[in-house]
Formats: structure tokens, sequence, C-alpha cells
């Protein structure tokens, strides 16, 4: 019945998707060869910084990260609920972050994000208004899941930033679970998931907004009461249910040209029982980008999660997350020493050997090809 809906309503809406994913595909190609113009003599603290996205708290970003955005030491910001009093307000405050970028080294925008998902989860007043699981359970849901997108991608843009931290590509196996229960999820069926994150990726890709496909390889089958934000989450799929349900939504996320991948913090024992997948060089490596064909921008959920308490400091676990192959730290603690502890960290690890130096590059220039391409 759900596949019927998909193929058989709306035939302007599959007309403007069909658009949207020929304008959107990006080939294999053209993601392994990234611009890689950050300035070549720039310090290793200041290279560090181009994998660390910063956070703050209250509604006035402070001095100092104004200070660390001008002297080319961040790659970006994230946005929560209580940075927020309006679209007024934060679009001042984005601007004022942009005018800290346009004095810095680096000349590529700064990555200005939020989690814009609809529905309960949604930083900004306004569009999404519907979550993905009433999405999902719309008369057009293909119809419905390129509105979201669209509304999701005006509505940053409106604010001037630039990445939403959606959609979430989950495939809930239990009605009431960890992901169902908040309506995060498009739907239980992996095959309406990928056709409603890519319908969302496209459309809101269209209005110049980066979307983030989360959280890798899933956390659909997490029970409620089982959040990765506040202690250790372990998930004992089998590889085949990862591979034929789980992972599938995203395949056709790398096809529509998703920018950026977001890992699960969960552990997952059939593919690697000692980390969480962020942490994971098999998870990142071998499941997402060699199974799974994703070229462009990994990026951690936050850094400051409780799954993560065992594994050392802020510092340890930025250096971890690179070494697995993440490209973009999350530090979302709104704290910005956290931002600066796993900068300085990533700086001393590429400086003394422990992060590899290509792999560490690489990473930047795969960061800073987003970059170029967004407002």
């Amino acid at each position: 019945m759900r596949q019927q809906i998909i193929s058989g309503r709306r035939g302007r809406r599959r007309g403007f998707l069909a658009v949207a994913l020929a304008g959107l595909m990006v080939s294999a190609a053209s993601l392994a060869a990234p611009a890689g113009a950050w300035p070549p003599d720039l310090t290793p603290r200041q290279l560090a910084g181009q994998r660390v996205i910063y956070s703050y708290k209250g509604l006035t970003p402070p001095q100092s990260l104004f200070d660390a955005i001008r002297e080319g030491r961040a790659a970006g910001v994230i946005f929560f609920g209580e940075n927020i009093s309006g679209t007024d307000q934060i679009a001042g405050v984005v601007a004022q972050l942009r005018e800290a970028q346009a004095q810095s080294p680096i000349h590529q925008p700064l990555l200005l994000m939020t989690d814009q998902e609809g529905g309960r989860v949604r930083r900004l007043p306004g569009e999404p208004v519907l979550s993905a699981k009433k999405v999902g359970e719309s008369a057009d849901p293909v119809g419905a899941a390129v509105d979201a997108g669209t509304g999701a991608g005006r509505n940053l843009r409106s604010v001037g930033m630039n990445v939403n931290l959606a959609p979430v590509l989950d495939v809930f196996d239990t009605a009431g679970n960890f992901i169902d229960r908040t309506e995060r999820s498009f739907s239980d069926n992996p095959g309406l998931v990928a056709a409603l994150g890519s319908a969302f990726i496209a459309a809101q890709q269209a209005t110049g907004v980066a979307a983030t496909a989360k959280h890798f390889p899933g956390l659909g089958s997490a029970p409620a009461g089982q959040n990765t934000d506040l202690g250790p989450v372990v998930l004992p799929v089998s590889s085949d249910k990862l591979h034929t349900v789980d992972e599938l939504p995203y395949p056709a996320a790398t096809t529509v040209g998703v920018k950026m991948v977001m890992l699960s913090w969960a552990v997952y024992p059939a593919i690697d029982p000692d980390r969480p997948a962020g942490l994971s060089p098999t998870i990142v490596n071998q499941e997402l980008r060699d199974r799974n064909g994703f070229r462009g921008v990994t990026i951690t959920d936050a850094l400051e999660a409780g799954s993560l308490d065992a594994f050392g400091t802020t510092g340890q676990r930025a250096v971890a997350a690179a070494a697995a192959g993440v490209d973009l730290i999350l530090c979302s603690a709104r704290d910005i020493n956290q931002g600066d502890d796993a900068a300085t960290a990533l700086a001393d690890a590429y400086t003394n050997g422990t992060l590899d130096r290509t792999a560490f590059t690489d990473a930047v220039d795969r960061i800073t090809d987003l970059r170029a391409g967004l407002p």
C-alpha cells in the first residue's frame, strides 16, 4: 500500500522531485576531488580548527568565539533553542559571525547549523511543521517530504544558516521505541524511509542548505529510554539486518548527493563490539564509505554524549573520532572551551604523528570543499 502511495500520486510533486534529483546528482569523481583551497601556511591549530564545530550558551556568542573565528580556528557553529529568541535576533547573530569569518584567513563560509527536523525537533519557529512520522503517514508522503525539505531549507536560509542536521534516516522497528516516540523516523519500512529521506534531502539542498543524514548505521532498534546522549547504548542487531534495513536508506541519500552523514554513538557488536560507531574505523570506512559509497563529509554526534563516558576527555574523544575517519567534531556542550580542547588535541595529534597527516588534510579538504559550495 505504501509503495502504491509513493508511485501513484501527485505527478506534479514527482516532477519536482525528478528535477531536484537531477540537479543534485553528485558523482563519486567530483566528491573524491575536493577543492582543497585552504591556505597552505595554516598553523596546526588553525588546521585542526577546520574540523571543529563550536557552540555557546545563551543569546549572545562570547568574544572568544568571535576571536577563534577571526583567527581561522573554527569551522562553524551549531545553534540550539537557548541561542534563539526569534528569527530577527538569530539572523543578527549569524550576520556577526559571518562578519568575523570575513576577517579570517579562511575564505570559505562558516558552517552554520542547527537541528530543524520537523515536529518536536525544531530550533527555529516555522517549517517544517510536520514530524518525520507525520510525513510518512500523510496521503502524499513524497510530496510532504519535498515540502518539508523545501521549508527547512528556506527557513534556515532566511536567517543565514547553511547546514541542517537533518533528515533522520533511522528505520524504527517497534512502535514507541526511542526514535519513534518523538516521531523522528519516517517509517518502519526501509524503502519508504529511503524514498522520503532522499526527497527531503534533494528538496532542501535545492535551496542551498546542506543536508545531514543521521544516525549511521541507525538507531531504529534502540528501545525507549536508551539514549546515547545519556549513557551507553548497545544494539545487538545482526549484520544482515543492519545491511538490509538500517543502512538501506543511505545509498539513496548518497545518490542524491547528501552533503553530510552523522555517525551514531551506539555500539553495534555485529560490526564492532568495542567502540561506538563514531569511534569505529570499521563502521566509518568499511560500512559507510566502502559499502554505501559515501564520499562527503562525516560528522560526529554530540562529543559530550554520556555514551562516551568511558572514552576519556574531550580531547581524547576528538582524536579517537578523527582516527576512526570522522571529519567534523561536533562540540555542542554550549561551552567554547570544549571546542578549544578538541581543536588543541587534534593539533597536537597532527603534530606528533598520532593522527596520519595525509588523512587529516584529506578531511580538511572535504570540509573545505563543502564550505566552498555553500552560501
